[in-house]
């Protein structure tokens, strides 16, 4: 079979209309950058945000006629809203509208706003925040830099919040390094079912999707940010959860594209940030804290990972990065603190074998540790919720 080209994919979308009928959208340099991996099409499409919803026929007929390519095995289109999704090998022209917001993704799916009307002053709550059917709270597991063991956290909080009774997805939404198929030993491609729908892939009871599912571990992801904001709300939006009470989100490292548009377009219920004890690793979570705040997105509280180790031959504790660290900045934030999680061969070991601690050793003392985590997120989820419903005007018709 002849693998299928970028000229080829760019050939046929010249055969696609722009806006209004004007001129074609590849020559018209709304196009973003394509990509192609295990013949699979990826692209995204410029548009003004405000005609997200009306310019959907766009979207599917480029995608169908990609589809129709021989050698073509399916195709991920988006519509985007940023003024630099072009590519940049082609004339820029902008079909005459209204400039969209900066940095705001248009999606097709992104559903009507229940926030207040936009003002001059436009904030991120005014945004259209559409939440996901089935799914009662979704929580984003966040840090400020990599290598503190946030995935691992996410997984085992995701397996601890099953294990205490809910019912939980998880979505990887790392685009740049997914770690899900790995932790959770999953391998395959997810089936596509009615419509654009796709059901996600699972196992220990867990509804999980990460773009691992889709490229293969070897590509390297080569996107710009509206690439990036496009697959993660058609993998929120686009996949059959079915019915979850929470749906944890691990985000990738930082404060970038990713983060921004989770805060700003996904109805977050909160945030948990992941922390080591060490003063660099809390200075970058510090960041993380302070952009869910700015977009008023409540922090359910911190956990410091790797807060102590325990040798396995002799018992002694050992303080390698420090201790205490973590619960000290959550007591001067004023957020909660979940809890130490211990630095152990344990871990290490069942999340490299795809078997996470809190499935493989239910009755250990580690499984506790996060099981308790997972108790206070939910009672913190449970408080905001709450304190969100008070806040709502109350309307008596007399």
């Amino acid at each position: 079979m002849t693998d299928v080209t970028k000229e080829q994919v760019l050939d046929k979308l010249r055969g696609i209309r722009g806006p209004d009928m004007d001129g074609n959208i590849v020559d018209m340099g709304l196009v973003s950058d394509v990509f192609i991996s295990d013949s699979k099409v990826y692209f995204s499409i410029t548009v003004p945000a405000e005609r997200a919803r009306e310019l959907d026929p766009l979207r599917a007929a480029a995608e169908r006629v990609v589809k129709d390519i021989p050698g073509v095995k399916g195709a991920m289109v988006a519509l985007t809203a940023d003024r630099k999704g072009a590519s940049s090998s082609a004339p820029v022209q902008r079909p005459a509208a209204a400039p969209s917001q900066p940095g705001h993704a248009g999606h097709s799916h992104a559903g009507h706003s229940h926030g207040p009307a936009p003002t001059a002053q436009r904030t991120p709550t005014a945004a259209a925040k559409a939440g996901i059917p089935g799914v009662g709270a979704i929580i984003a597991v966040a840090s400020g830099k990599g290598g503190v063991g946030k995935s691992t956290t996410s997984v085992n909080l995701a397996l601890a919040l099953k294990a205490n009774g809910l019912r939980v997805g998880i979505l990887d939404a790392d685009i740049y390094g997914p770690s899900m198929p790995r932790l959770l030993k999953i391998s395959g491609r997810p089936q596509q079912i009615e419509g654009r729908m796709i059901r996600p892939m699972e196992n220990y009871g867990l509804k999980v999707m990460s773009m691992g599912f889709l490229v293969d571990e070897e590509v390297a992801m080569i996107w710009r940010g509206p690439m990036i904001q496009s697959a993660l709300l058609q993998m929120l939006r686009e996949v059959a959860w079915g019915d979850l009470d929470v749906l944890v989100v691990d985000m990738p490292p930082g404060t970038g594209d990713a983060q921004l548009t989770m805060a700003q377009q996904v109805p977050l219920a909160g945030a948990v940030i992941v922390s080591t004890p060490q003063d660099l690793a809390l200075i970058d979570a510090r960041k993380g804290l302070a952009m869910f705040r700015k977009v008023e997105v409540p922090v359910l509280g911190i956990v410091e990972n790797m807060s102590y180790f325990i040798a396995p031959d002799t018992g002694n504790r050992y303080d390698i990065f420090g201790h205490g660290g973590a619960r000290k900045e959550a007591e001067r934030l004023g957020v909660p603190f979940l809890g130490e999680v211990p630095l152990t061969m344990g871990i290490r070991a069942t999340s490299d074998a795809g078997t996470p601690v809190v499935a493989s050793e239910p009755d250990s003392e580690i499984t506790r540790v996060y099981r308790d985590i997972a108790r206070k997120v939910w009672e913190q989820v449970g408080t905001h919720q709450k304190d969100k419903a008070r806040a709502m005007p109350n309307i008596v018709f007399e």
